[in-house]
């Protein structure tokens, strides 16, 4: 009965230490490259907890992957705007805890309370940007000013890859085409269907890629433009003169990237404690300034170098937001979208 009672106690002893064991390993699943080392080394050294980080360079390959088991191992994601709504109504996120979150107030109001997901309920935001053109500067001597470049073959200079993402490639052949990134339309995204296979079957098309994997076919010799985030552009050329990053006129998409906790993850305390370090005026303004990235956070702007505020690929001007759209949900409607990808991609 005493070696039972020793063995008993013994059991109790090893689970505690191993759930205290876990308390202390945060699981980040994030798009690649996306955050400051040194950020997360500060985090580590000011909590005791320690980082690990996994990767994804879509926002469909992250919902899969939570949706494969990873909505119990990861503690948190960061996912675009438009894809919230689905990952709310799969139920592969839970409710943050706004008292948890006290930095939340350097939100800046136009961030605060997004259509989204009302009330920040289940989320945060972290970054925003674009989707636009990195070029070589010798082979494109000005900026190149329509997506005609990469559309139309009597316009291409070269070898090129497209985005491996639904909403924001499509959106970029709407905008191509003449609609809007967020039509409904069939016989618009027909069109815009058709202008993508065009593209992917032109003799030049490296076909699709995450955005990380396309700057760096350009540093590599092997592409001459791509599509990609406006800050992976600017953060991987690092203000090389070979290379450039621009909008072309007919326009494209907006994101706002944003911090959630998926359902079941194992340590949301530490996800709570990541989002509120982030949040924190001066570490927000050096993960914008390192990202090359705009921010939501109000308070952190003020902290931000100035030459990257006054950096139009960062912060587009008043004359580019015109014809910059954000990608909103369309509920049942999505599926045309899904449907037109499926047709992309197979054809």
């Amino acid at each position: 009965m005493k070696n039972l009672t020793i063995r008993f106690c013994t059991l109790i002893l090893v689970l505690l230490a191993m759930a205290l064991a876990q308390q202390k390993v945060f699981n980040l699943y994030t798009w690649t490259e996306y955050i400051d080392p040194t950020i997360v080394s500060d985090f580590e050294k000011a909590t005791g907890i320690k980082v690990k980080i996994s990767y994804y360079e879509s926002n469909e390959e992250m919902v899969a992957k939570l949706q494969a088991g990873g909505v119990s191992q990861y503690d948190l994601v960061v996912p675009s705007d438009f894809i919230i709504p689905s990952m709310i109504q799969l139920k592969l996120l839970q409710p943050l805890d706004h008292s948890k979150l006290p930095n939340m107030k350097n939100l800046d109001p136009k961030f605060a309370n997004p259509p989204f997901d009302p009330g920040n309920t289940y989320t945060v935001g972290y970054l925003w940007g674009t989707v636009g053109l990195m070029y070589r500067t010798d082979v494109f001597k000005t900026p190149p000013t329509s997506w005609a470049v990469i559309f139309d073959p009597r316009q291409q200079k070269g070898r090129f890859t497209l985005m491996d993402s639904v909403r924001e490639q499509l959106g970029i052949a709407l905008r191509y085409t003449g609609a809007s990134i967020n039509t409904v339309d069939q016989k618009k995204i027909k069109e815009a269907v058709d202008a993508l296979l065009k593209a992917k079957k032109s003799k030049n098309a490296l076909e699709f890629q995450g955005g990380v994997s396309a700057t760096k076919q350009i540093l590599a010799g092997s592409t001459v433009a791509a599509v990609v985030y406006n800050q992976d552009a600017l953060r991987v050329a690092d203000g090389n003169p070979k290379y450039g990053f621009t909008i072309p006129k007919e326009g494209s998409t907006l994101f706002l990237d944003n911090m959630a906790i998926p359902a079941k993850a194992p340590n949301p305390g530490a996800a709570h404690k990541f989002i509120n370090f982030l949040l924190d005026a001066k570490i927000g303004a050096r993960l914008a300034d390192y990202q090359k990235s705009a921010t939501p956070n109000a308070a952190a702007k003020k902290l931000v170098d100035p030459k990257n505020l006054k950096n139009p690929a960062i912060w587009p001007s008043a004359e580019q937001l015109k014809v910059l759209e954000f990608i909103l949900d369309q509920g049942k409607n999505n599926r045309l979208y899904d449907e037109a990808w499926t047709q992309v991609k197979s054809r």
